[in-house]
């Protein structure tokens, strides 16, 4: 009986010192738990409220919020039961570390994908030309942006190569310029042939009148007049602008006998007799 007792009274300080440290590392875990819940919540409405985060960042973003605050509670709980925890974080950084190259090109692909999705370079939907390829967007997401060509081909390209080259977004601005070279023959006049491409333009509803179209004599070539023509319209009307313009000139040119010149090379042939 006595030998109970001793034990009892052996026990009961360390169940006094660490017990309590127990339960406050209980409480201490279960309160974080529940701050970090509400943090990621808080989080993804914001996300969802906010014009600039995607809703492709949303959960990420939510996601991450709750195991960095997991993560400092766990650590400050296993400070308080005496736990060092130094060899532990440099565990888990050295952990980090060997993931992070081994997953070098992944990880580069979706920093670049987050980049993407909060500066908002283009839209789903957008005409785009990135690194030479043009075509409309699809799909941008944390690793990968979908996107088809003109030609209707699914091109996939990595997110790192996308937001490290120059990207053209043809759809940023509400209006965009043709530039046009439209060539005619040293023998025929220049004010006539400018005047006849500045009827042809009058007559189109679908240039701008603001700004104002230009056309200019851009260079003497080799067997031609170059002249540049630079009328505005809207994005939706571009190509189909260029298309009927292109055939409308030639039309024009054909009426007023204007000639298109080719290049051409005089052949002199020597005889000795």
């Amino acid at each position: 009986m006595e030998n109970i007792n001793s034990i009892v009274e052996s026990i009961v300080p360390i169940l006094v010192q660490y017990g309590l440290k127990v339960l406050a590392a209980v409480f201490v875990l279960i309160v974080g738990w529940s701050v970090a819940g509400w943090l990621s919540k808080k989080v993804r409405r914001q996300c969802e409220k906010s014009e600039t985060i995607d809703a492709t960042l949303t959960p990420l973003l939510a996601k991450v919020t709750k195991i960095v605050g997991l993560t400092v509670v766990v650590i400050f709980v296993l400070n308080m039961v005496g736990i060092q925890t130094a060899s532990l974080v440099a565990v888990l950084g050295a952990a980090g570390l060997a993931i992070g190259l081994a997953w070098q090109g992944t990880l580069a692909d979706v920093a670049a994908g987050v980049m993407l999705l909060v500066m908002r370079p283009f839209n789903v939907g957008d005409s785009v030309d990135i690194a030479g390829v043009s075509g409309t967007v699809k799909e941008i997401g944390l690793v990968t942006t979908k996107m088809n060509t003109f030609d209707n081909v699914a091109m996939i390209l990595p997110n790192s190569n996308v937001w490290g080259t120059n990207i053209k977004n043809m759809s940023e601005n509400d209006i965009r310029r043709l530039d046009m070279v439209i060539g005619f023959g040293y023998d025929d006049n220049i004010d006539h042939a400018m005047e006849t491409i500045k009827d042809v333009l009058d007559g189109e509803d679908r240039i701008l009148d603001d700004p104002a179209p230009q056309i200019a004599v851009s260079e003497l070539g080799g067997s031609s007049v170059n002249l540049i023509v630079r009328p505005w319209t809207t994005k939706e009307d571009y190509w189909s602008l260029k298309f009927d313009l292109t055939k409308r000139i030639k039309e024009r040119f054909d009426e007023e006998g204007i000639n298109f010149p080719y290049p051409s090379h005089d052949v002199y042939i020597h005889n000795e007799n």
